[in-house]
């Protein structure tokens, strides 16, 4: 999927079954897998130089030998399991295994080996992916490409939009102006809610900033307006109610499914999926994303295999911009119970605005936002991924300064400098299909 590969060589671990194999892996830690422990002890973990790049390699206690020999007989050695290790942050398999969750339900950013090791930004089983990609070359005398993007682009772009509130812009000036006793400014505040448009209510704005870019917006509205069982609030607005203004504002962009993982699971998510397929005529939503990133491993991806999207869109740190699985393409997630692939297509998520300036996670000043993602951006465009940015409706709003409509502009003109190809989900599936 990563590469336009016509043909595989033979490829075998050592020592056990070698024998005419053309590329030839160090056999891995297979106790690692029967210990199903969420993390490898720190001796399983080491660093190696790839391409003047340090890269983590899991599962490798680092046997002296050369990370890659390309012999003279036109064979191939690998001296750390690289498929083992890119099995492990592939598959999830540490947040599956592991007990650790926030009080949203999510595995923790704190809790990963992606915190611990400090490679949140680096897409290490992409480069996994070089290493084994070299010696395919070397074996077979062809070179492997990277997949190309629409026109010819090496990498695309990926633009969303969750729909979490529409109408509660006013709500908190008028708080402070309250808490405060500044009565005048609080009954202005109200008037203007009751008089004029909320500054959230602004879906046509949102698709034609996107639109001047070049890009495609993806829409994902929330259809719950009661909040979840724990207190979480979901949407401000009622989906049925307003779907005829926003379908009008949208457009034709796609849109998808932004729904809180409540109780019962699967009868809630096909309630609203059938409320979003008559709204929008039957035309069934590609995609979707949990509210608040909710993602429980164990449970989720079942469910979504049962309802038979396309792909889901929820897997990045809520803490941190990066790679949440390691990888910097769309990838079929791993079954654990049934020890196969799912049917959808998991599109990481790269960076979300709340991540960036959120009291509870990084507080980037709006000047240091562009110049942080950066080397992100640059590691998705060298192995022709995809870069999936989550950027609400509400933080299109010019009274946001921290992540607002500024901070995102900075965001589409690098990515448009960088000739990236703008797609939406559905072009994805179709093109890694």
């Amino acid at each position: 999927m990563a590469y336009t590969v016509t043909s595989l060589p033979t490829i075998n671990y050592y020592p056990i079954s070698n024998k005419g194999a053309q590329i030839t892996i160090g056999s891995g830690k297979d106790e690692f897998f029967t210990r199903q422990q969420p993390y490898p002890y720190s001796h399983e973990v080491s660093w190696r130089n790839w391409k003047g790049q340090e890269i983590p390699f899991f599962l490798d206690d680092d046997s002296g030998q050369p990370l890659l020999e390309l012999r003279s007989d036109g064979t191939a050695l690998i001296d750390p399991d690289i498929i083992s290790a890119a099995f492990y942050l592939l598959s999830g398999w540490q947040e599956y295994f592991s007990e650790e969750r926030d009080q949203h339900g999510r595995f923790p950013y704190s809790a990963s080996v992606q915190h611990r090791y400090g490679f949140v930004t680096m897409p290490v089983v992409n480069y996994y992916f070089d290493v084994l990609k070299t010696a395919v070359e070397h074996v077979t005398g062809q070179p492997l490409t990277p997949r190309r993007w629409a026109n010819g682009a090496s990498w695309a772009a990926f633009i969303t939009h969750d729909i979490d509130n529409l109408y509660s812009a006013w709500k908190a000036p008028a708080k402070s102006a309250l808490r405060q006793g500044r009565l005048l400014s609080f009954g202005r505040q109200l008037w203007r809610h009751l008089t004029t448009p909320d500054a959230w209510d602004n879906l046509a704005q949102v698709q034609q900033t996107v639109a001047s870019y070049g890009a495609k917006s993806t829409f994902f509205f929330l259809p719950e307006h009661r909040p979840a069982a724990n207190g979480t609030p979901n949407a401000d607005y009622k989906l049925q109610k307003v779907w005829p203004e926003a379908a009008a504002a949208i457009g034709t962009s796609e849109i998808g499914i932004h729904v809180s993982l409540g109780a019962p699971y699967h009868a809630h998510l096909k309630r609203e999926e059938h409320r979003l397929q008559h709204l929008r005529n039957g035309v069934k939503a590609y995609g979707i994303r949990f509210h608040y990133l909710q993602w429980e491993p164990r449970i989720t991806p079942v469910i979504l295999d049962t309802l038979l999207y396309k792909y889901d869109s929820t897997l990045g740190f809520a803490e941190y911009y990066g790679f949440r699985n390691s990888y910097c393409l769309p990838f079929y997630p791993f079954d654990f119970q049934q020890g196969k692939s799912f049917s959808f297509l998991e599109i990481p998520l790269n960076v979300m605005d709340a991540t960036l300036h959120h009291p509870r996670y990084l507080q980037l000043e709006p000047e240091e936002i562009l110049p942080a993602l950066t080397l992100m951006f640059q590691e998705i465009e060298r192995f022709g991924g995809v870069c999936t940015v989550l950027w609400h409706n509400e933080n299109f709003d010019p009274a946001n300064e921290n992540t607002g409509p500024h901070q995102f502009a900075e965001i589409m003109d690098y990515l448009r400098s960088r000739n990236v190809a703008f797609v939406n989900g559905q072009e994805i599936c179709e093109q890694m299909g």
